[in-house]
């Protein structure tokens, strides 16, 4: 468990190296999951530690929501002045994630046919 976390926040302490240095603009534990994504899939495997800590984070997931439900209640009248711009939002938001995961679903879609189309052609002339 202990190695899985210092792997964790080492992959964390790059990005932020690279953050700081070359991509200010991206934070760095974003650069740093990227980066770590990478080097699995790179690797093609996960680390039994690494596995066990990202699934006890897994299981206790819901406690990240409890800081945000915190600040909706300290900012709920300004989210009452607000009400309608925050409810356009949030529907603008959810409808264009909506399509634009319909459209990388389909992409994927498309090229999985057209590499299975592939391979069974080449199973058919041997």
């Amino acid at each position: 468990m202990i190695s899985g976390l210092v792997q964790l926040f080492l992959w964390q302490g790059l990005g932020e190296l690279l953050s700081k240095f070359f991509l200010p603009g991206i934070p760095g534990p974003v650069l740093g999951l990227l980066l770590l994504l990478a080097f699995l899939c790179f690797k093609g495997q996960v680390d039994s530690d690494l596995a066990n800590v990202a699934d006890a984070f897994r299981q206790h997931l819901g406690l990240l929501f409890v800081p945000a439900s915190v600040g909706v209640l300290l900012f709920l009248p300004e989210l009452q002045t607000h009400a309608l711009a925050v409810t356009t939002s949030l529907l603008v938001s959810v409808i264009l994630t909506i399509a634009v995961t319909a459209i990388v679903l389909k992409v994927f879609w498309y090229f999985s046919l057209k590499r299975n189309k592939g391979i069974t052609r080449e199973q058919r002339h041997e």
